[in-house]
């Protein structure tokens, strides 16, 4: 694993191999996943029952082989591929991984990574897998095939993940939707008419829908947390700089974007993190890494947890969300947390939001006259959608100056916040200011002011984790009247991940949400 000594890795995989001893015989119910009838008729019909740990542990002890469980999960995305969440299938890579694993004695499968042969899918941006494409949901980068894998890819190859497909994005992961003139509507599970979220909405749907237990994802600006939240699971941004994201750029747009994944238990999210944190080759500064599995058994006890209500933005918050985080803070304080309401006015909230926005257009400009460049011609219009090449334009025009003096807002964030946790554990909000919203309504081919108006409640509450750096989560713990699930976001202080961990394990364990399924699609 790039940067990381081999024995340590080594020692890490060890580890988490050990923890995961148990696994096989423990898995998460699949009360309400689907249609018994449908499920029966799939292959593996527990499969769905299985998070990542479970898997694995039963590929150890030979109960299955991955040939089987990839297979499992194909039927799956054929099954369900209403939802609409492959972008870029790699089956027959799969496939072929899976052949050379299968078969393999008890000495051999028990010397092996701790997720070898686990089915896992990446987001189809930002990310390279050596040999494939990665569109960035963007018909610029349609047939834009990788000569490397990213660190990340590496870090998961060398757990032994199964890697398949990558999963959909809307272009450049711009909005917090998953809809894209390249792949068309990725649909939420819960119900099809609406948003799984985004941008790593295609995550999200396949692991709401039973695909995979859980899936690459990153985030900017909400975009672990809000699909995540939108579709009943759980999703953690880590800090900045904890998860690679080389080797050609070691940060994503300034220190906004982070990598991870979104997953149905906290334990799949808490053991993925453990096998890729870290720095790797060229990174300067980031926080230190912590045993995130330890935290998974470590209950914390009397949490100072500050809860935010307000929308910066000045445009409201809807009752749903509101309710999602009350009833967290309720669940925290008979946990024996306090909670008590917090004040963020502090913050130069419209001037981060400004900065943001030069930010995410410079990073979009940087990477396609990087494509420019391979490719030897220039951009064209018809190959972006309206409001990217838009961004793109104005991106031209912005000053050195503007740039780095959005990174000093970004800074300047993070200071007041980081006084913010020097008198509370955690602060707990709303993930989002309005319910998932209806296919179409934040797509990227829209009037601006039109599509403004109702980003902003989708970011209001975890922008601003982006901007600053801090680690946060979105929880599962509400569903709305109409059955759609709204999460209560947690954030940490910088380097706080292990908090969040553990906070988010008590949580699962008095409030469980594995069993909550949506509707047969």
């Amino acid at each position: 694993m790039t940067g990381q000594a081999p024995a340590q890795g080594r020692r890490d995989f060890l580890k988490a191999g050990a923890a995961l001893g148990g696994a096989a015989a423990s898995g998460l119910g699949l009360a309400g996943a689907a249609a018994a009838g449908e499920v029966a008729a799939l292959p593996l019909p527990e499969y769905e029952s299985w998070d990542a740990i479970g898997i694995a542990g039963l590929i150890r002890r030979g109960d299955i082989r991955p040939g089987e469980v990839l297979e499992a999960a194909l039927a799956r995305v054929e099954a369900r591929s209403a939802i609409n969440a492959v972008a870029v299938p790699h089956y027959e890579l799969a496939r072929a991984h899976a052949r050379a694993l299968d078969g393999a004695g008890k000495a051999e499968r028990e010397a092996r990574p701790p997720l070898a042969g686990v089915p896992f899918a990446l987001k189809d941006l930002g990310v390279a897998l050596e040999g494939t494409v990665t569109t960035n949901g963007c018909a610029f980068f349609k047939d834009a095939m990788a000569d490397h894998d990213s660190t990340l890819v590496q870090r998961y190859r060398t757990a032994g993940l199964n890697i398949f497909a990558k999963l959909t994005s809307p272009e450049f992961g711009q909005t917090a939707t998953t809809e894209s003139r390249l792949f068309g509507l990725t649909r939420n599970p819960w119900n099809l008419a609406y948003s799984s979220g985004g941008s790593s909405g295609g995550s999200s749907a396949a692991i709401a829908a039973g695909v995979l237990p859980a899936a690459h994802a990153s985030d900017g600006g909400g975009s672990i947390r809000i699909p995540a939240s939108h579709c009943g699971l759980f999703g953690l941004k880590p800090s900045r700089g904890l998860i690679p994201m080389g080797p050609r750029a070691l940060e994503g747009w300034l220190g906004l974007s982070a990598h991870n994944v979104i997953s149905r238990s906290v334990r799949d999210t808490a053991l993925l993190m453990q096998l890729s944190q870290g720095p790797e080759a060229g990174t300067r500064t980031a926080p230190s890494v912590t045993d995130l599995l330890a935290a998974l058994t470590q209950a914390p006890r009397g949490l100072r947890i500050g809860l935010f209500e307000a929308n910066l933005f000045g445009m409201g918050v809807h009752a749903e969300c509101l309710a999602a985080a009350h009833k967290a803070a309720t669940l925290c304080a008979g946990l024996g947390h306090h909670v008590e309401p917090l004040s963020l006015e502090a913050l130069p909230f419209l001037e981060m939001a400004g900065s943001m926005g030069v930010v995410t257009a410079s990073g979009m400009l940087h990477t396609v006259r990087v494509r420019e460049k391979a490719l030897g011609r220039e951009a064209r219009e018809d190959e972006f959608e309206p409001l990217d090449w838009q961004s793109m334009q104005k991106a031209k025009n912005y000053s050195a100056g503007q740039i780095l003096g959005a990174r000093a807002v970004f800074d300047q964030a993070g200071r007041i916040l980081d006084e913010v946790f020097s008198r509370y554990d955690l602060i707990l909000s709303p993930t989002t200011a309005a319910l998932p919203p209806r296919l179409g309504e934040l797509s990227l081919d829209q009037p601006f002011d039109d599509f403004a108006r109702r980003a902003v409640l989708a970011s209001a509450f975890t922008s601003m984790f982006n901007i600053s750096g801090h680690p946060a989560m979105s929880v599962p713990l509400h569903w709305s009247a109409e059955g759609l699930p709204v999460g209560a976001q947690f954030a940490a202080p910088f380097g706080g991940e292990a908090r969040l961990i553990a906070l988010a394990a008590q949580l699962e364990e008095a409030a469980p949400w594995a069993d909550r399924r949506p509707p047969p699609v």
